[in-house]
């Protein structure tokens, strides 16, 4: 009897173990398929902005006829091919977390994943300002999600860790990854799926590192913020910064509800054609800014930190935040990241007219925060984020604080972070039945 009951439990044992092992595995493989995920959007991201260069280089203005009609065709692929896929990505994620795992599926599919990558790249062909980060999000979450139905049993990081390796290997950024899991996917902190989700960042960062190398997102500075009158700057930028950001969140969130009066009910009726009027926007943007403000905004960005402000017009941050803006509301998928980060290096680097006892790379830096702060309300993520992407521990503090204040003026001018806010909006829809098939034009921007 003893006997039997002992083979019982080992029997038992060797059951759950072989369960265990197997999650394990699971969450291995889809952080190696994230990070190869991560880095094919990258290279797909580069060549289309290469390509759209070339276009503009015969002469720019091409713009005014390829990004419109750039612009229509995303939109109309998002709608009637891959309903789901506008937008950034990161709040269908956040929605998907919410529901049920037998209600995910039309937000995190493999076939919204496809059509997310296909039409982000194609929108970056046509010179959108929109960034391969966000979508990278939706992306991996995707890819965890489809591999979570080969689980043993329901798992629930699956989603949440596909999510995290997704920030981590398109940045470079595993400590990124894990805090934007904890203070914006999940907002709360599971001991039983950490391992799990941390081993998926692993597997995704060594994907990466494997490939590509190692490297930082912006390049390694130095920049440093010496005490005394340099740190007047810390406040004002990063209460503009954040203001601004929250300036751009406010708008984007009145677009996703829905513009009241007739103008609304227009664009209601004829997402395709509001599209091609926003592109149309950006492609006067680009020409007014010389053609710096299509694409992610990297190079700008890049360019401003190691360069100074001489290497961009002083123009740069207000013309890229109405391209970006523009490009966010017209619902096309594109994520607002990397446009985010730049936007906030251009208004950085107007404002070292105002203090040039602050170096400018550290106060790039500050900008760069503040404004992401703004717009997403995550400021752990932000400063981590940006630290992480130059590789600079000496501007830890003032970036901190940056983030701390940027959060509190963002609130002043809305309430809620964007991705949350445009999450319960595309929740709503999706649970009363009227998800993007129904209104597309401002499902999940």
């Amino acid at each position: 009897m003893q006997t039997r009951r002992y083979l019982t439990h080992l029997s038992i044992r060797s059951r759950l173990a072989r369960k265990r092992w197997t999650r394990h595995v699971l969450f291995v493989i889809g952080g190696l398929c994230v990070g190869l995920a991560a880095i094919t959007m990258a290279y797909l991201a580069d060549q289309a902005q290469a390509a759209f260069g070339m276009v503009l280089g015969h002469s720019r203005y091409w713009a005014v006829l390829v990004t419109p009609l750039g612009f229509a065709v995303c939109m109309w692929l998002a709608i009637v091919v891959f309903p789901n896929a506008q937008g950034s990505g990161v709040p269908q994620v956040i929605a998907a977390l919410r529901l049920p795992h037998e209600q995910r599926g039309p937000l995190v599919s493999l076939r919204v994943a496809f059509g997310k990558v296909i039409v982000m790249t194609l929108g970056l062909l046509c010179g959108a300002s929109t960034g391969r980060e966000g979508p990278t999000i939706q992306v991996g979450g995707a890819i965890m999600a489809a591999l979570g139905r080969f689980a043993p049993y329901r798992q629930p990081g699956f989603l949440l860790a596909g999510s995290a390796a997704g920030v981590a290997a398109a940045f470079n950024t595993p400590l990124a990854g894990i805090v934007f899991a904890i203070e914006e996917l999940s907002r709360a902190f599971e001991m039983r799926t950490a391992g799990l989700i941390i081993g998926a960042i692993i597997a995704a960062g060594l994907t990466s590192l494997a490939i590509v190398g190692d490297y930082q997102y912006f390049g390694t500075t130095s920049a440093t913020l010496p005490l005394g009158m340099a740190w007047i700057a810390v406040p004002v930028c990063a209460v503009l910064c954040g203001m601004l950001g929250g300036l751009f969140s406010r708008v984007l969130i009145r677009f996703a509800l829905g513009i009241p009066g007739r103008a609304g009910g227009w664009i209601k009726r004829h997402p395709v054609a509001f599209a091609a009027i926003c592109g149309l926007g950006v492609a006067l943007c680009g020409l007014m800014s010389h053609e710096h403000v299509f694409g992610t905004g990297y190079e700008q960005a890049r360019a401003i930190i190691h360069d100074g402000s001489g290497a961009i017009d002083y123009s740069f941050g207000g013309w890229k935040f109405a391209a970006t803006l523009l490009s966010a509301i017209s619902g096309i998928p594109g994520g607002i990241f990397a446009p985010s980060l730049a936007i906030g290096a251009g208004i950085a680097s107007d404002l070292s007219l105002l203090f040039p006892q602050a170096p400018l790379g550290a106060l790039v830096l500050i900008g760069m925060v503040s404004y992401l702060t703004g717009v997403v309300r995550a400021p752990i993520t932000s400063f981590v984020i940006t630290s992480e992407m130059t590789n600079d521990h000496a501007m830890v503090i003032p970036l901190m604080a940056a983030a701390l204040i940027a959060n509190a003026a963002s609130q002043l001018v809305t309430k809620e972070g964007l991705y949350h806010a445009l999450a319960k909006i595309t929740l709503a829809r999706f649970e009363a039945g009227a998800s993007g098939e129904a209104e597309p034009q401002s499902a999940g921007r």
